[in-house]
């Protein structure tokens, strides 16, 4: 297996029903996130073909902030202490939906008086793609243990370091956006394994179009990240495959396992709350195995996004960075969806996963699963009138897509605490 990965340390310089929304536009020379210089060109018109950006996208690099940095102090319990009356008026929008709608819901526009509610809380589902945000977490922790005194660095290098693809990225449907600035041309297609991005634009593909081949590669380096500490920067391709081809498969998933998940823990997450088990690729087996099983609740997820706000994931720099990562989405689906939340920032992850039995002879499809239908949203919602909440909604509402269920929630949450 020649070739898997590319170590180097050249700077990459210089639909119906969706709606567009991206990173603060202006991240383009801080990221070197190609992609992002050309929504600079449409937000100023000279790219004259291109969708329209939403005013709810256009937010700078410098205009996004963490909203409960004053409550950084706070336990995650007393962070999310139910409120009652904000938990009736929330209860009132489930009546006759069954128990596989689970939220939490944190309304936080005023921080001195936060509103908590929840529904079905610890109930545990398959997480899908929000589980990327633990890889996102990994990535972070692990660029804090190189340079713990240095953000410069931690950015440097995810500037930086480019990496192969190589079997790791395969195979996903989803496609990534390739922008050739030179040209000016835009190519969407899947990841091959001869494609070399740097770290901080897998992990935009990772979050962006929700690409799991890169999701792996991401979660690849930060496992090499773990194994070789404050040699990574400057590892060479020959020393990586050896590392692959020579570490027992049980050590490289032991390690795989650990990079994603204890650093959950420290947040007080437990296993049952949050967890992931494998990676997002068949290509990635090659090398690292199943382990756990993976498992999200509305609960867990929440204590991370509180926490995120608190600037409390490591540390409030990579709390930030983590948040604007998450303003990255090239579109906005289900619960992001909704009309009620155009003007707003939305800070978003979407993940599902469905399976059919096509011999009970019911209706059954993409995303339309009749023994698994997971579909789940984690958002973080800012109004421009200063109306800020965190939702997470996890849903498993066999024989029918569920996106229709997110927006409808979406819009009825975001009036009750509007009307507030």
């Amino acid at each position: 297996m020649k070739n898997i990965i590319l170590y180097t340390n050249l700077f990459f310089c210089c639909s119906a029903f969706s709606v567009l929304n991206y990173y603060p536009i202006d991240g383009y020379e801080y990221t070197g996130i190609k992609r992002l210089k050309r929504l600079e060109l449409i937000k100023s018109g000279r790219i004259k073909d291109a969708t329209a950006l939403p005013a709810g996208a256009l937010k700078s690099y410098s205009e996004i902030n963490l909203n409960l940095t004053s409550r950084s102090t706070d336990s995650v319990g007393i962070i999310l202490k139910k409120d009652e009356a904000f938990q009736s008026e929330i209860s009132n929008l489930f009546k006759g939906l069954d128990k596989s709608y689970s939220l939490a819901v944190l309304d936080i526009s005023d921080v001195n008086n936060i509103r908590y509610a929840q529904r079905n809380e610890t109930f545990g589902y398959q997480p899908g793609s929000v589980g990327k945000l633990a890889v996102l977490n990994g990535l972070f922790t692990q660029l804090a243990n190189i340079y713990p005194d240095s953000w410069e660095k931690r950015t440097e290098l995810l500037r930086n370091k480019s990496v192969k693809a190589g079997v790791w990225g395969l195979t996903d449907e989803h496609t990534i956006p390739i922008y050739n600035i030179e040209k000016n041309t835009l190519v969407k297609r899947q990841v091959v394994a001869s494609d070399v991005f740097t770290l901080y634009e897998w992990a935009d593909h990772m979050l962006s179009v929700s690409n799991n081949g890169a999701a792996s590669i991401v979660w690849r380096e930060v496992l090499l990240m773990a194994a070789f500490g404050h040699d990574y920067p400057l590892l060479t391709e020959e020393e990586a495959l050896e590392y692959f081809k020579t570490t027992p498969k049980k050590d490289l998933t032991d390690l795989g396992n650990d990079v994603v998940n204890l650093p959950l823990r420290d947040l007080g997450i437990t296993a049952d709350e949050w967890r992931l088990g494998s990676f997002f690729t068949r290509g990635a087996n090659t090398y690292v195995g199943d382990k756990g099983g993976s498992i999200g609740t509305p609960l867990g997820l929440m204590k991370f996004l509180a926490q995120l706000e608190q600037g409390n994931v490591i540390d409030a720099q990579s709390s930030l960075e983590m948040k604007r990562l998450l303003y990255m989405t090239d579109r906005r689906i289900r619960y992001a969806q909704a009309p009620a939340l155009k003007e707003a920032a939305v800070y978003f992850k979407s993940g599902s996963l469905y399976k059919c039995d096509r011999s009970k002879g019911e209706a059954c499809g993409k995303y339309m699963g009749n023994v698994q239908n997971f579909m789940n949203s984690v958002a973080i919602v800012e109004h421009p009138d200063n109306c800020r909440y965190l939702v997470v909604l996890m849903t498993n509402v066999l024989r029918k897509n569920s996106a229709s269920d997110h927006m409808y929630l979406a819009g009825n949450i975001d009036k009750i605490i509007r009307k507030n």
